[in-house]
């Protein structure tokens, strides 16, 4: 695959962020601005999806012309636009294609819809302007996809090629994070309200299980989530205080521990040379240090800022898309439901 410069301006709305940045080469982020919403959504416990798209609306235009003025760019000065389609809240994703098809059309830029996903895989391969380039993945890896939707194993022979390992056969790790964390009455979002909560905790206190299943490469955390909500009921039961710190540093290692096992695992099978793990949940602290304590596979972990939802990642992933040829016509729709096998 021939390398060729191209500089993409990527858009992402598929959840509660709205973002959007510029990306030279697949690689070197000249600019990203993110419009969070997870104070606005705290309220409810979690993303309530017509609010998320509203904001989207109010803010979409700002957040793009931010990221051009902060790479100093003008249209014209583009490329390409990448833009999320899918997976994610419908209502929120037509916002940020709808917007991406017209400055598209407005400056005859080619554009290419891409898979959220796949978004965060190519996340491993970004690093700012100015600093220090970091290793480029090299193949074949695995990938653990962790988020507050997903959580997959996938393989990766190549660019654009993924072969789905497994995945949650129930909530994704983010999701059980969210859950625990209403059980023990902490903040949302989950994943970071666990985490300090648990260092202030032994996470060997309790010892939660951890889901045999038969296809070796999928997760289960409804059971671990169940003996949680049996544990807090035991305390509450027996009028004594809930050990929240204790709990959640036991909840976290089990979590942890899951995704780490299967995925060296899976690493060894199919005989791999490195590893990525990506998604909101890979900001986990503790799940960054079990992965970087282990000597037989380089890990990448993207940086902190582009572990959540960002559009660098978008226009990381549709630079690739770009240099094989591929954009998408201007008809083409959003798709809620989308799968990364699909993406391939």
């Amino acid at each position: 695959m021939k390398k060729i410069d191209l500089r993409i301006l990527g858009i992402e709305s598929s959840c509660d962020e709205t973002a959007a940045a510029v990306v030279e080469n697949g690689r070197v982020i000249e600019s990203s601005v993110i419009a969070s919403q997870v104070d606005l959504h705290a309220q409810f416990g979690g993303v309530y999806p017509e609010l998320a798209s509203r904001e989207h609306v109010k803010a979409v235009y700002a957040t793009v012309n931010e990221a051009l003025q902060q790479a100093h760019m003008k249209l014209g000065d583009l490329d390409g636009i990448a833009v999320t389609r899918g997976p994610g809240l419908a209502g929120s994703l037509v916002v940020g294609v709808n917007l991406a098809k017209g400055l598209a059309l407005s400056a005859e830029l080619p554009i290419v819809g891409v898979n959220h996903l796949e978004g965060h895989l190519y996340s491993a391969w970004l690093y700012q302007s100015g600093s220090k380039p970091t290793p480029e993945p090299k193949f074949p890896l695995v990938a653990l996809l962790v988020s507050g939707g997903h959580t997959e194993l996938v393989l990766m022979r190549d660019h654009l090629q993924y072969q789905m390992l497994g995945g949650t056969s129930d909530d994704a790790a983010g999701e059980a994070f969210d859950k625990v964390a209403r059980l023990l009455e902490l903040a949302y979002p989950g994943g970071p309200s666990i985490q300090k909560a648990a260092m202030q905790g032994n996470p060997r206190a309790f010892n939660f299980p951890k889901a045999r299943l038969s296809e070796p490469w999928n997760f289960s955390f409804s059971g671990l989530k169940t003996a949680v909500l049996r544990t807090v009921e035991e305390f509450k039961s027996a009028h004594k205080t809930v050990p929240t710190a204790d709990i959640a540093a036991s909840f976290q290692a089990a979590v942890v521990g899951a995704l780490f096992e299967k995925t060296i695992a899976a690493a060894r099978e199919f005989e791999v040379r490195e590893i990525i793990v990506a998604g909101g949940v890979s900001a986990n602290k503790a799940l960054r240090e079990a992965f970087r304590s282990q000597t037989e596979f380089r890990v990448h972990i993207p940086h902190i800022s582009l572990c959540t939802d960002n559009a660098a990642m978008i226009a990381a992933a549709g630079y690739r898309h770009f240099v094989a040829g591929e954009t998408s016509s201007l008809d083409f729709d959003v798709q809620a439901n989308l799968s990364l096998a699909a993406s391939a």
